[in-house]
């Protein structure tokens, strides 16, 4: 890895929160990387590796946003300040794509030009919403996404021939519609202004089909070392099943196809899957299938069904997986799993869960996906832990010498019955009149989050986390503590 201890600066820095340039060196950002996923999966894997750091980490993004928006009548596009609504343009990011960077000033220039209206939030009115741009590393295609708020885009046909006289580079432009308010930036309908409406790109050798919508790692350099320690990981001979579960267009199971017996893959996300399709057809790949379907249900009704999977390699987004899909990936008995995380904090919670149905976490590598954020991606192989030995024991139940009374059995199995759930609405409620005061969910899922337990109970915990946590007041914490001890979660 290069030298980069003389960090860039950026003049946005502390203002747009996408990343940390300029704060510290890359080194330390390596070192502090490391520390963040074993503060959270140290207890459940003991040999963590270093992270794997970039050659180079300035302009690694292959796929970049702007959201559009007016500061004093003048038409920019920028990303959000961290925590906010508020747009802080931005041009010449340093994580982001040179050439992408450029066509969305050239696209904000044209939005003038052209006298087009920016999609203004608070009123619902306008037309311009967001510019997604995506560029394959490798075949340099570059598609261009509008996202407008209707379907009406007047001189559709001129701005279209502007931008590419300007930018010859790009392959494709795509109009997405997005009518809704909300905070999403794709809507469901898509136009197709100039070529085929998607890109490729090569990845390990193989060749990928990219819409819009379709999911694909931001950093394709970091990526094949991502790939590559996954697949080492899997330690394929030839013979295995492997599931790619949350498998999107299909990469990883593609790139560990050549290596295993066959390979099923599992989505969700009906345009992702006809990607996977198009993407196992064009690189000649016939050991895997794609199944359109929820992952959790499916494997539990493969094991129903008496299948079983020698592997599953899993790459859940942020929010981390579900008990259910534990369970169900347990139930099909893979002698390994290999869990690609981008989230140590929801990592550290589904080992805890992989631990009760019986599977350890053996090793770790934390990969630099999102150099300068406190983003880290994290490879797990876990394993299914068999007895050394077993012992016979026989019981002999009834009264008598020897024997073991049913009723002291009946007693005792007493003890370990499961205690009741204590919900969120309890610890509020008990809260309320005792102290007098309210307490959000929130609260109490970061109180909980401090202490090391589990908080993704609460009903609105996960969208909190999409936005700055805020610590309790101190009297709140002591509060919501207290009522953890009365109700003995702690």
């Amino acid at each position: 890895m290069e030298n980069v201890s003389q960090t860039q600066q950026c003049p946005y820095v502390a203002k747009c929160g996408a990343c940390h340039i300029g704060e510290k060196s890359y080194e330390e950002e390596l070192a502090e990387k490391r520390e963040y996923v074993v503060r959270h999966i140290g207890k459940y894997c003991s040999q963590i590796h270093d992270v794997a750091g970039m050659y180079y980490p300035y302009h690694y993004r292959n796929k970049v946003h702007a959201v559009f928006g007016k500061i004093k009548d003048e038409v920019v596009a920028g990303t959000y300040a961290e925590g906010t609504h508020t747009i802080i343009p931005v041009s010449g990011c340093f994580i982001e794509d040179t050439q992408a960077s450029a066509i969305i000033q050239t696209v904000t220039q044209l939005i003038k030009s052209f006298k087009l209206w920016v999609y203004n939030e608070d009123t619902g009115r306008g037309l311009m919403r967001h510019i997604l741009v995506r560029k394959g590393a490798s075949t340099k295609q570059i598609m261009v996404v509008l996202v407008t708020a209707s379907a009406e885009f007047p001189h559709k046909n001129h701005f279209v021939a502007e931008l590419r006289r300007r930018h010859s580079e790009i392959t494709t432009i795509v109009q997405n519609i997005n009518d809704k308010q909300t905070t999403m930036v794709l809507g469901d309908r898509e136009k197709t202004l100039f070529g085929p409406g998607f890109i490729e790109d090569v990845l390990m050798g193989l060749r990928f089909r990219i819409s819009p919508s379709s999911f694909y790692q931001v950093n394709t350099a970091q990526t094949q070392v991502l790939y590559k320690k996954a697949i080492q990981a899997a330690a394929l001979t030839g013979k295995e099943h492997v599931i790619d579960a949350y498998c999107g267009i299909g990469t990883i199971g593609m790139c560990m196809s050549a290596k295993a017996g066959r390979v099923t893959g599992i989505e969700l996300n009906q345009q992702a899957v006809k990607d996977a399709k198009a993407n196992a057809k064009r690189n000649n790949i016939k050991n895997m299938r794609f199944i359109a379907a929820d992952a959790t249900e499916y494997m539990t009704q493969m094991s129903q069904n008496g299948e079983r999977a020698d592997v599953i390699v899993m790459d859940p987004p942020r929010s981390g997986s579900t008990e259910a899909f534990v369970r169900a990936a347990a139930s099909l008995k893979p002698s390994r799993i290999v869990y690609v995380s981008c989230e140590p904090e929801t990592l550290g919670r589904d080992l805890a869960w992989f631990r009760r149905e019986g599977y350890h976490a053996r090793e770790a590598w934390p990969v630099d996906m999102f150099a300068f954020t406190e983003c880290v991606e994290t490879i797990v192989l876990l394993s299914h832990k068999s007895p050394d030995s077993v012992i016979n024991v026989t019981v002999e139940f009834g009264e008598g010498e020897g024997k073991v009374p049913l009723d002291a059995i009946a007693e005792r199995a007493k003890k370990y019955l499961p205690k009741p759930k204590i919900t969120y609405k309890m610890i509020q409620e008990y809260i309320e009149k005792k102290y007098g005061f309210k307490v959000h969910t929130a609260y109490i899922a970061e109180v909980k989050r401090s202490l090391g337990l589990t908080m993704y109970d609460a009903p609105n915990a996960v969208e909190e986390l999409k936005h700055p946590r805020k610590r309790p007041p101190k009297e709140k914490v002591e509060a919501i503590t207290e009522a953890l001890k009365y109700f003995e979660v702690i």
